[in-house]
């Protein structure tokens, strides 16, 4: 990163700040200075008359021989490190060597080091995904099935390098709170796996040391985070996530005085964020499904702990995750697909589904279903996963099939007015289904917006439980920088873009200088009609200030959606609109317009006329006709790119009608 894109980035992160955000960094940049010159502190006497709370089931539950296998690749020195395929890192690895172009990072002071420039230390998120330990609960699962002695040896292997190769304070992997509390989830789940504080790894001499390691550890662990929290305006899923190892950590290892604190900062953090970051309606402010679902997960862990220590979390808390689960199954088609809004890193919280099959979504539904007694995310669920077989236990698990039987809509509510999602559309949950997601939400949570997208008024649309038009993805975080711009962009959604720009202006990877407003203007709904009007001001900084409006209205006798767009303003705008259809679709012209087939569903799309169409496949430039599945891993798809003119206050239609 040049010097000038330094100071780029520092003026704008500056103007998204409040003058008691910029305060209260001034002094934590001074704390951190004052506190790298400090003595560590010593770790306080270890009390270990004293019980920690289990919130895993004992009983093994069936099936679970995956488990084996992803173990014993690991034991080969087989990491699979986000979307990359097994590549052999070392049993043990180098922990502070990054995948991501072999770089060993320095062993400088962790909260001082930048991660900014990739060229130099590799995307930081493929030295931090080994970090977080979710492959060390494989090999617990992999002991607990078949009492290998391997396995167990394998974690204390694990352990010993990681706290020889990462010393308190020191590199990569004690710069973020976020990743320490993470790794502590982890921790705590292995702990309980192989036995806790009897387990068969501490028998001997060699064994009591390394308890005594892995325990003055999670102290540290957990004083970091309590010294680290994320605050002001980078309090979103990293503080829920600090919040939730805090209190794991507190409620499995009570050794210490400090593990009340920490039980009660985190309790009193996630009780308030569970409801500032996440809407009544149950949409995550982020705005983000894939942040949704590592919310959730953070959320889950904190809850089953508590639960487990006697003291629940409130029914707030708990009625706030239900509402989630309920979004989730909105935005989930027939066939289990759900719209990739906002960012995504395919970030996991913990590894007892690791390597599973299975969609990580209707594994929450089915726990979701399980933990509230809710039938409707039971229908949607479809099956009790195995990482919910781990986590709940097979009493638990029994209830399933009694609440699968209840004849309830899977899904029971389409509209989601406070986060701004609304689903249009008839036959759900069927084989007939046609489903609209539609987005009239805001950019993104408090004043960067890290992980929104400038999606304003875009939707997808999936027809018996095929994928149609589909929200591309994310691309990458740390690659590129034209690529993680065009992911985040208007016109890499299903929108209308004005002038060429983006609804919203860039200030960096993860901010956002300026932000729109939407509005939702209309919503009726009856038998045969489903109807949505919602606008936005995001234009409103270019000449003439236009505002985009779109309306959708969906004939469900005729399976027909008309799309509406219109442009208020001075003058007329030269505008493009943008489809972006699953890279499972072929899309070919007809006298009539375009036809989509996906298998054997087949769509026709109807353009305005008077304007210039391109079907786009993989280009280049412009950067159109892609999809990004999972993080760093992008494939051709194809975009269709209508543009044209637009006097203010006039329309122009496009139309979608199943064969």
């Amino acid at each position: 990163m040049s010097n000038l894109t330094q100071v780029g980035w520092y003026w704008n992160r500056l103007r998204c700040m409040s003058v008691a955000e910029i305060m209260g960094r001034a002094g934590s940049t001074a704390s951190r200075a004052m506190e790298r010159r400090r003595a560590p502190v010593e770790v306080p006497p270890i009390r270990l008359d004293r019980s920690g709370a289990r919130w895993l089931p004992r009983e093994l539950p069936e099936q679970a021989g995956f488990a084996v296998q992803r173990a014993n690749e690991l034991l080969s020195g087989q990491w699979r490190v986000l979307a990359r395929d097994a590549e052999v890192l070392g049993f043990p690895p180098e922990w502070n060597r990054n995948p991501d172009k072999g770089v060993l990072l320095p062993m400088s002071y962790g909260k001082l080091m930048s991660f900014r420039n990739p060229a130099q230390t590799g995307d930081i998120k493929y030295l931090w995904e080994p970090n977080r330990h979710l492959e060390m609960v494989c090999l617990a699962q992999a002991w607990q099935i078949t009492g290998d002695a391997r396995y167990l040896e394998g974690i204390g292997s694990l352990l010993e390098s990681w706290f020889v190769q990462c010393p308190h304070a020191l590199g990569a992997n004690w710069s973020s709170a976020l990743e320490a509390g993470i790794r502590l989830i982890n921790w705590a789940t292995v702990w309980q796996l192989i036995g806790g504080l009897q387990s068969p790894l501490f028998e001997h001499p060699v064994g009591k040391v390394l308890r005594t390691d892995w325990l003055n550890s999670v102290w540290r662990h957990a004083e970091f985070i309590r010294g680290h929290l994320s605050r002001h305006s980078s309090a979103n899923n990293h503080l829920i996530g600090e919040l939730s190892g805090l209190f794991v950590a507190g409620a499995t290892w009570p050794f210490w005085d400090d593990a009340k604190q920490w039980r009660r900062i985190a309790r009193e953090g996630l009780e308030r964020e569970v409801l500032v970051q996440n809407a009544p309606d149950g949409v995550n402010l982020e705005q983000t499904t894939s942040y949704q679902q590592f919310v959730w997960d953070f959320l889950l862990f904190a809850g089953l702990a508590a639960r487990a220590t006697g003291k629940p979390m409130s029914d707030a808390y708990w009625a706030r995750m239900d509402a989630m689960l309920e979004y989730v199954a909105a935005i989930m088609d027939a066939g289990g697909n759900v719209p990739m809004f906002g960012d995504a890193d395919d970030g996991r919280v913990s590894g007892l589904s690791l390597g599973a099959a299975g969609c990580p979504f209707q594994s929450q539904l089915a726990t979701g279903a399980l933990l509230f007694s809710n039938p409707a995310l039971a229908r949607k669920a479809g099956i009790v996963d195995l990482r919910t077989r781990w986590l709940l236990g097979r009493e638990a698990c029994a209830a399933f099939d009694g609440l699968l039987l209840q004849a309830v809509p899977a899904t029971s509510r389409t509209d989601f007015p406070q986060g701004g999602v609304f689903v249009l559309g008839a036959n759900l949950d069927t084989p007939d289904e046609f489903r609209i997601v539609a987005d009239a939400g805001p950019l993104g949570l408090g004043g960067i917006a890290a992980h929104g997208h400038a999606d304003a008024l875009s939707f997808t649309l999936s027809v018996a439980g095929r994928e149609f038009l589909v929200d591309p993805g994310t691309g990458t975080y740390h690659g590129a920088g034209p690529w993680r711009d065009a992911f985040r962009g208007t016109a890499m959604h299903n929108t209308l873009c004005i002038g060429g720009v983006d609804q919203a202006v860039l200030g960096g990877k993860f901010m956002w200088t300026r932000k729109y407003k939407t509005r939702v203007v209309a919503r009726d709904t009856n038998r045969v009609l489903d109807r949505l009007v919602a606008e936005h001001d995001g234009y409103r900084r270019l000449p003439g200030r236009p505002v985009h409006r779109r309306s959708w209205e969906f004939d469900k006798l005729g399976d027909r959606l008309t799309v509406r767009d219109e442009v208020q303003g001075a003058s007329t705008q030269m505008v493009s609109l943008n489809w972006h259809f699953s890279e499972e679709c072929n899309v070919t012209c007809t006298p009539d317009g375009l036809s989509i087939t996906n298998g054997p569903v087949c769509i026709v799309m109807i353009l305005p006329p008077d304007g210039e169409v391109s079907i786009l496949h993989g280009s280049n430039e412009p950067l159109a006709g892609w999809i990004s599945r999972a993080y760093d891993r992008i494939e051709p798809s194809t975009t269709v790119v209508w543009r044209g003119s637009v006097e203010s206050g006039e329309g122009v239609e496009t139309t979608f009608r199943r064969l």
